[in-house]
This record gives structure tokens, sequence and C-alpha cells, in this order.
């Protein structure tokens, strides 16, 4: 019997707002935002898909989250795989990721081995060999780990004690350097060192994990509030029942803005060998770049030029890592790097944008210079060369903005369908959630 897989796709997406936000009282479901040209949900049921995993079941919340993944995804015909869904009457007991993973397991009466993954995030792996340390350690659970030095780790990440048989003996939820240096002193003196931390994947027994959860003092911890990685593992440790670790090449996490952005740019440069091979063929190497053939043709209104064209005059410039989908109008003095842009877009004579995102059907005035930055959906940023609008330090445009000209922002959050005149000098970290909030700033 092959290993299923089980997408905890249920959470809001506080963290990630407004990429979670399709107005400022509509939740997008995390397991839809847009990731270069797809929703995440679609690059994690493909590269399980590639390791052979045909059979899912996803863990979702609410009449929001659970009716956009089945629009999305169906019952997974279009995939080439099967999906079935949490029942809606389940949702009371989605307290926590281990108690919504528990209660399933028991619903869907699931006996194999399952892969437990979140759908805000993307692995490189390799399944065949988490298979191995999982029957080599007998473990109920098999942690994918990702090794990070301790100033990555510090207030961010769940950090694991293993023993020389790759077995875990504890776990400490996001530490802070000094309880690092305590726990780990081989790295006090030693920047380079690495931590063994829970990148939040498992490859589970369903069998004995449900067997363990059968436990009266567990079983009543999963009614109240249970996660897998505070909760869960520390519980199945304590009892001495084998959780094991097993290091995997790459996470990237795109649960907040900062991250997604971060995880974007190195899948766009090729970081991610999985990922790579889920992508079409890049139309250039080296560069490395995608442009989607009816961009290549589509003429700019102002000089009746194409694309094609003025790449070829270098009018244009397209850096490494960029992707361009369909029918996106791309005016004269363009450069472009690390930069995803989504169908319908236009970038205006004289635009900038590295390391950023730009959704469909969104217009980046001319000169706009725009860095490390999310743009959303039918965003409108008005700009000229006399007033350009200058985005950096993960800024994120939520969809349907209108950004007036001569705007400077870097590490603000705008929600949805906001009107915003020119502001400068906002404190990174200002999020403007209303007109309210404008006022105050103008």
């Amino acid at each position: 019997m092959g290993t299923v897989g089980i997408i905890l796709a249920g959470g809001r997406g506080e963290r990630a707002k407004p990429i979670t936000l399709e107005s400022a009282d509509y939740i997008r479901s995390k397991a839809l935002i847009p990731f270069v040209g797809r929703r995440l949900i679609e690059w994690v049921v493909d590269a399980c898909r590639e390791q052979g995993i045909h059979k899912f079941y996803v863990v979702a919340q609410g009449l929001e989250n659970r009716s956009q993944i089945m629009l999305l995804l169906g019952h997974g015909e279009r995939y080439g795989v099967e999906v079935r869904y949490s029942r809606p009457s389940f949702d009371r007991y989605n307290v926590g990721s281990g108690a919504a993973t528990l209660h399933n397991l028991e619903e869907w009466d699931l006996r194999e081995q399952a892969l437990v993954l979140p759908v805000d995030s993307i692995f490189d792996f390799s399944l065949p060999e988490l298979e191995a340390t999982h029957r080599a350690n007998k473990a109920v659970v098999t942690v994918a780990a990702v090794a990070r030095t301790p100033a990555e780790v510090a207030g961010k990440y769940g950090a694991m004690q293993t023993d020389a048989q790759g077995l875990v003996n504890g776990f400490v939820e996001k530490p802070g350097l000094d309880r690092i240096h305590d726990l780990f002193p081989e790295v006090r003196h030693d920047n380079c060192a690495m931590i063994p931390t829970n990148a939040g994947m498992y490859l589970v027994d369903c069998d004995r994990l449900r067997q363990a959860a059968r436990e009266p003092e567990l079983m009543r911890k999963a009614q109240q509030r249970l996660d897998w990685g505070g909760d869960l593992l520390p519980e199945l440790v304590a009892r001495g029942l084998p959780v094991g670790a097993h290091h995997i090449a790459r996470l990237g996490d795109l649960g907040n803005v900062e991250d997604y952005l971060i995880t974007l740019k190195d899948v766009l440069a090729g970081d991610y060998p999985l990922m790579n091979q889920l992508m079409t063929e890049p139309a250039s190497a080296s560069p490395r770049y995608w442009i989607h053939e009816s961009s290549l043709a589509t003429r700019d209104d102002i000089t009746g030029t194409t694309l094609a064209d003025k790449i070829e005059d270098g009018s244009v410039v397209i850096g490494p890592g960029v992707r361009i989908g369909r029918h996106v109008a791309v005016g004269s003095d363009v450069h472009l790097e690390y930069t995803d842009v989504g169908d319908g877009a236009e970038l205006r004579a004289g635009a900038r944008l590295s390391r950023s995102s730009c959704g469909d059907a969104s217009v980046i005035g001319s000169y706009a210079d725009i860095s490390d930055t999310y743009v959303g959906p039918m965003v409108e940023i008005q700009s000229d060369r006399q007033n350009p609008v200058r985005l950096e330090g993960y800024t994120a445009i939520g969809d349907g903005v209108q950004l007036w000209p001569g705007s400077r922002l870097s590490g603000v959050s705008i929600y949805p369908r906001l009107r915003v005149p020119a502001i400068a000098n906002l404190p990174s970290g200002t999020r403007l959630t209303s007109s309210d909030d404008i006022l105050r700033w103008i």
C-alpha cells in the first residue's frame, strides 16, 4: 500500500496578509495564494504526485476555505489524483494542526503511511529517502528536518535535539539565542554550526499514531489545542515513542510576505530542483527566464513594437529569474530580474522590478522602481518620470489597490481595494487596512 498525502489547508493565513485577502473582509485561502503562475496547493499536489502519491486528503476549515479549494482542485481528476476533503462537521475539531490530523485520521480510517504537510510551504525532498529513514528507525512519525544556523533559528523555528541514531529526544519551539546556546553548546563558538529544525512535514504511521492518540491525556488535549510542533511531537517523545528526523534539501516558507518573496526569488533562480522539474523549460537558459509566446508578440501602445522586438534591440532588459505570463504588455526601457509577472499585466516605460511578484492584470506605471515587493492582482501603480513610485523592503500591495504618483514605501502592507495618495516616510511594518488608516498618515 502506497503513501497517501494529508494537506493541512485550514489556516487563516494571518501572517501572510494582505496576500491572503481578496478584500478587507474576505479571506483568500492560503492554498490559493498565487505563486509562479499557479496556486500553492497545485504545486503541492504536483510535487507529491511526481513522487508517487496519488491519493490526497485535504483538511479544510470553514465555507470560504473549503469552497475555494474545492472549486480549484475538485476531486483531483485534472491533476491525475484522487482528492477527498474533511467534513464540515469536523471543523470544530480543528483546534491546532495536530488535533486536526488526529481527528481526521479517525474519520477517514487511515491505517497506511501518510505524508502530512502544510499548504503554505514548498519542499525540496526525496520521498523514497524519507521513507527509508522512517523504516530504519521504525518510527511512528519521521519529521522532515532542515539545517539552519543559530541566527536563523532564534525566535522563528522549532529546534530538535537528536541522538546518534537520528531519533528525536527533544523539541524546543522557537528558542531564543541564549536558549539555543544552552541546548546546543557546540554552536556557541561556531557561527557556521547547523541546528536541525522542524520543516512542518511529517511521515506518519497512521495506525500506530492513532493508537498513541487514544491515551486519555492526549485525547483531552486534542479537544482543546494541539499543534504538531509545540504539542503533539513533544508528547510522543516524552512517552518514549520513536520519532525520527530526516534531513531534506530545502524548505521554502510562504507564510508571510518576506519569506514568500525570498522563496520566490530562490525558485526563479533555480535553487529548488524539484520545482525545476515541475516548471516548463525556460525560454532562455542564460539568463534564465520564461516568457509566454503571447507576451513576446504583444505590442505596447506607445511604440507599437513587440516585446520580442524590444528584447532583440536591447530596449528591454530581461535579467535572470524572470517569468512573464500570458498577454503581458511591456514598454520600452523596462528592466526585470528575479520577478514573476502575471497574466494580462502592463509594465510601462522605464519601470524597474527586481525580486518581486506582479499579479494578474496589474498595471505598473512609468519609471516605477519596485524591489522586494508583492503587487497583487488588479493593482494600479500610477507613476511617472516626474513623480516615480518607489516600493521596497518587503512591501505588499493588496488586490485592486490604487497607488498615486510619488509614493515611497518600505516594509508597508496595504489591504485590498484602497486608494492611496502619495505617501512617504511611513515606518516599516505599517499596515494600511482602511481609509481611516490612510487619513492618519496624510
